[in-house]
C-alpha cells in the first residue's frame, strides 16, 4: 500500500493548478493532519487552461476508487489511488499529480 494522502499532501493538476483538499468530518489523522478519503472535496485553483479560448480549466478532482477496497463507504486515499482532474463540464483533463505525502507515523 502506498503512503496516505492527508490535508498536508501536495497535489496538482497536470497543468500546474493547485489542489486544495477539504477534508470532511473524519477523525483519523497522521501528524495532526486529517487523512483524506474519496468523499472529501478536492477543488483546483490556478489551472492555466483558463487562458485558452474558450477557457477550460481543471476545477475538481474525481477519485477512481477500486471496488475491492470498499464501494459502500468512502475509501482512504494513498499514492496508489487514481484521481482525475475535471473541467466544469465534466471533461477529464488528466490525472492528478501527487507531489508530497505523509510517509511515516511516529509513535511511542
Amino acid at each position: 500500500m502506498g503512503d496516505y494522502l492527508t490535508s498536508a499532501s501536495t497535489l496538482m493538476c497536470p497543468h500546474g493548478g493547485s489542489v486544495s483538499p477539504v477534508p470532511g468530518s473524519g477523525t483519523v489523522t497522521l501528524a495532526g493532519n486529517p487523512v483524506l478519503t474519496s468523499a472529501d472535496s478536492f477543488p483546483i485553483a490556478g489551472c492555466p487552461l483558463s487562458l485558452s479560448v474558450p477557457p477550460h480549466p481543471c476545477i475538481q478532482v474525481q477519485w477512481v476508487v477500486d471496488a475491492l477496497r470498499g464501494a459502500a463507504s468512502a475509501a482512504t486515499l494513498t499514492t496508489e489511488s487514481t484521481g482525475l482532474c475535471t473541467a466544469a463540464d465534466g471533461a477529464v483533463q488528466g490525472q492528478v499529480l501527487i507531489q508530497a505525502t505523509q510517509s511515516s507515523v511516529g509513535g511511542l
